[in-house]
């Protein structure tokens, strides 16, 4: 991929590396990176507060008959609010990714015994429900996910394949392609946000599209 991301749902390991305390994973098989606090401790505050406002239960594409697989608590964020506003800057200015093709920034909290069994974050072309989602937007390319808080104890986020796994940190962020460099879906990006064990855990989503949203 080239250094300068497209004017579309793209951007590249090379051009979020700029950014000041940004590392990459080391694994030829996933676009994977990391950077602490990259939200302020101020602003992980607003975003869980708004979360905690209008959390509902989560749900998924294509149910797998699993109950427990998603068993947090869900909320899309009004993108009117200041703390949104912020974050979406933010955003912008780390990864230049045409805001169009973002979708409606996502907040999830997790209570003890709460997670997200090992999934990935693009939809399978041929799920039931892959029309529905992608029919208009087509599918994800990257995700940028932001831990609000600490965690007492588990809540972790573990990539399987290849075998890194994420502390929660208060502003800490994680990204990733869910492609291959060739464009196809990478079903290295396999992750699983573990069951919190002790206290709450609160993250931040937000994922962009191979068309505009909307």
């Amino acid at each position: 991929m080239s250094n300068l991301p497209a004017p579309s749902g793209d951007t590249s390991a090379e051009y979020l590396l700029r950014h000041a305390g940004m590392r990459q994973v080391p694994s030829p098989r996933v676009t994977l990176l990391s950077c602490a606090n990259f939200l302020s401790a101020e602003l992980c505050a607003e975003l869980i507060a708004l979360i905690d406002k209008d959390r509902r239960p989560s749900t998924i594409a294509d149910a797998n008959g699993d109950s427990y697989f998603r068993t947090s608590e869900t909320c899309d964020l009004d993108g009117n609010e200041p703390a949104v506003q912020e974050l979406e800057r933010l955003l912008i200015a780390l990864n230049a990714i045409d805001p169009a093709h973002g979708e409606p920034v996502q907040g999830q909290r997790y209570a003890e015994g709460q997670e997200f069994k090992a999934h990935t974050d693009f939809f399978e072309p041929n799920g039931a429900d892959f029309e529905r989602y992608c029919g208009t937007a087509g599918n994800r390319t990257w995700t940028f996910m932001i831990y609000l808080n600490e965690v007492d104890a588990g809540g972790a986020t573990r990539f399987k394949v290849v075998k890194k796994t994420f502390q929660p940190e208060a502003g800490k962020l994680v990204c990733w392609d869910n492609r291959r460099d060739d464009g196809s879906l990478n079903p290295a990006t396999l992750h699983h946000g573990m069951k919190v064990r002790k206290g709450v855990k609160y993250v931040i989503t937000k994922w962009y599209r191979e068309g505009v949203w909307g």
